[in-house]
């Protein structure tokens, strides 16, 4: 049977508006191709742009981060870190045996002469096993002696340290059970704490050294020159002193280590200017 012309052309329809379908679907998948591309390209370029990551703190590249695909690494678990202990601070004045071996080492230094009077030699000497180095204990005793509120301010008095001959007197800075010996102490609130001058020779308490003395106010160095002074005033003559008024300066022939009585600490016998303090005269 012949096809009529109306079949022939509805045919022909037909087959364009399936290439026309073929062609939109070819153009489809074309452009769902090209976009997945575009977004692999961005993809890429975000990987690219993160290759180099800044610099931390420390100067070290930080870690490139794990793409999507990869799960991220679980942070470590913070385990609370020890606080170290602090080390407690050694004592700023020293251990203080209470006992040494009851033999003593001189110091091998010696100085010029201090003051205008009449000099009195001295030599200084440590106790064994109190842990002293006896030639800088001498330079410290020295120094003091030496110094212009000492008794150097008063034109009758010059000493010298000496390392070598006879000397006039001595300083012995020995243990506090030593120090009872020598200064034989038998008051049971003195045993073990005082200072003492004695057959020439001026015997200082290791731990008043060491430590200065509760009573005082000021650092271990001036108590030393208190010491020193007031010992030194005993070989030279001169007698205890007790507090003038309250709120004054105490005199260094006062005994300091049984109270101020109202004073304030003093480790001199004269002021910067020379003026020597003084106080009443204890019987």
């Amino acid at each position: 049977m012949r096809e009529s012309n109306s079949t022939r052309r509805g045919g022909r329809s037909s087959a364009r508006r399936a290439r026309a379908r073929s062609q939109r679907r070819r153009h489809l998948r074309r452009t769902v191709l090209g976009l997945m591309c575009a977004a692999g390209g961005a993809g890429v370029a975000v990987v690219l742009l993160r290759a180099d990551p800044p610099a931390d703190e420390s100067g070290a590249r930080a870690a490139l981060n794990p793409g999507p695909s990869s799960p991220a690494p679980a942070p470590p678990s913070a385990s609370p870190s020890a606080q170290p202990t602090p080390s407690p601070s050694p004592s700023s004045h020293g251990s203080v045996p209470h006992s040494g071996q009851g033999t003593f080492t001189a110091a091998k230094v010696s100085a010029a002469k201090h003051g205008n009077g009449p000099v009195r030699r001295y030599r200084v000497e440590v106790e064994d096993g109190s842990g002293l180095n006896a030639d800088q204990a001498a330079r410290e005793v020295n120094t003091i002696l030496g110094d212009r509120r000492g008794w150097i301010r008063d034109d009758r008095y010059g000493f010298q340290l000496t390392a070598q001959g006879t000397v006039d007197f001595t300083v012995r800075i020995a243990t506090p059970q030593t120090t009872n010996r020598l200064c034989d102490i038998t008051t049971p609130e003195l045993i073990g704490e005082t200072n003492c001058s004695a057959n020439h020779t001026v015997v200082v308490n290791l731990k008043r050294w060491q430590q200065g003395s509760p009573q005082f106010d000021g650092p271990v160095s001036e108590y030393r020159a208190l010491i020193i002074n007031h010992e030194v005033g005993h070989e030279i003559g001169r007698g205890h002193e007790t507090c003038p008024a309250p709120g004054k300066p105490a005199p260094a022939m006062m005994q300091q280590l049984k109270g101020l009585a109202g004073c304030k600490s003093n480790a001199w016998p004269h002021t910067r200017n020379g003026t020597y303090l003084s106080g009443p005269a204890v019987p």
